[in-house]
């Protein structure tokens, strides 16, 4: 108890010194904890995706459509539960700057498929007998204030035109991981819109999503499905959903790097900081730990006096950092929800800082431990006075 009084009093001795530090590693803990949580969220989607549920393109690039008739064959692939067509509709609110994901599906078998977008029995009833019928996720109907019974116009960007929806229902995501940011439509309805005004776009699908029975079958499905097509105009890609949503990742992993080194930097940055808070308090006490020796106090006593201050003040930064982590990251996610749909920060990066933390503690407190233990009593007691 002595010990832990004698530490608290060595921290806070140099009161504006300890302060500016532990408010460097509090700053520098909220960065690392919100930066690393960017990367989790990046991998929401993947974290997110069922393995039920299979998605199948065209073989040489999403852009690529597949014929209409494709579904009924998938259906008929033993294993397989559910087919539903679905189309990227890319359409934007008001201007492009309002961007969310909207896409064109079978109604009824997506929702089925997608029991995590939780919908009331009213609203999904009524969306399913309006034509013109649409579904937004909480966050964008928030975003943009929209209520069930809005009429909403989008601006098509790869369908030309102002497209009109009536908002029929906002679901809210059965699980935190959840993306709540989706608006979805009838595939009829674009596909109808599209014979009359632009034929050769109509009766295809930008892909589809299949139901399975079992997962452990999933490969084998995948397989058969596109063993089906093989050699055809429009040959097949079939994938786990988690697979499908890593290679959109893959083609930001340039950016993921990045983030991840800035997190590791800015780890090191305070850690030299720290290490000079130490180095120059281990400086100041020399004279001190001198007559600690001569009074028969060992090197494992002085050891402790300068890595228990090193990890008081990496513990009062660490827990600081993390207090103020919870708000920026709402704050955060109330601001990009639309861009980053998920953000909530996890258990795994809360250890993390900790982790962080506690190197700092103890690789500043290093080379000043070394240069204490090893300082000569008459070198040490020349400093006094």
């Amino acid at each position: 108890m002595h010990i832990l009084k004698l530490l608290i009093r060595n921290t806070f001795r140099h009161k504006l010194r300890t302060g500016l530090t532990i408010i460097g590693i509090m700053v520098a803990i909220l960065a690392f904890g919100l930066l690393r949580t960017v990367v989790s969220a990046w991998y929401s989607g993947v974290a997110a995706s069922s393995s039920t549920r299979l998605v199948t393109r065209n073989a040489v690039s999403l852009i690529f459509s597949l014929p209409v008739s494709y579904k009924e064959r998938i259906r008929q692939v033993p294993g397989v539960t559910e087919v539903a067509s679905g189309e990227w509709f890319g359409g934007v609110y008001i201007s492009e700057k309002n961007f969310f994901p909207n896409f064109a599906v079978d109604a009824k078998t997506y929702l089925d498929l997608y029991p995590e977008f939780v919908l009331s029995e009213g609203q999904k009833k009524a969306f399913l007998a309006d034509r013109k019928g649409c579904v937004a996720g909480r966050k964008v109907a928030e975003q943009f204030g929209w209520k069930v019974g809005d009429s909403i116009v989008l601006k098509g960007t790869i369908f030309p035109g102002n497209w009109e929806f009536v908002l029929r229902g906002i679901y809210h995501g059965q699980q935190k991981n959840t993306d709540e940011t989706v608006f979805f439509f009838h595939w009829d309805y674009l596909n109808e819109t599209l014979r009359k005004t632009a034929p050769l776009r109509a009766d295809v699908a930008g892909y589809y999503i299949v139901g399975v029975k079992d997962p452990d079958r999933a490969a084998g499905v995948a397989v058969a499905i596109d063993a089906l097509f093989k050699n055809s105009l429009a040959e097949t890609l079939t994938e786990t959903e988690k697979a499908f949503q890593l290679s959109f990742i893959a083609m930001s992993n340039a950016i993921i790097a990045v983030i991840q080194a800035v997190s590791i930097i800015v780890i090191i940055i305070i850690m030299a900081v720290m290490a000079n808070t130490m180095a120059m308090t281990a400086r100041e006490r020399i004279g001190e730990y001198a007559v600690m020796k001569t009074l028969g106090f060992g090197a494992r006593h002085i050891a402790g006096l300068v890595f228990g201050e090193s990890l008081i003040i990496s513990a009062i930064g660490c827990a600081a950092g993390i207090a103020f982590t919870y708000p920026a990251a709402q704050w955060f996610s109330d601001t990009m929800g639309i861009y980053v749909p998920v953000f909530n920060v996890e258990n795994r990066t809360l250890l993390m800082d900790v982790a962080a933390a506690l190197i700092i503690g103890v690789v500043a407190a290093a080379f000043p431990t070394w240069r204490a233990i090893n300082v000569r009593i008459a070198d040490g007691l020349r400093r006094i006075g």
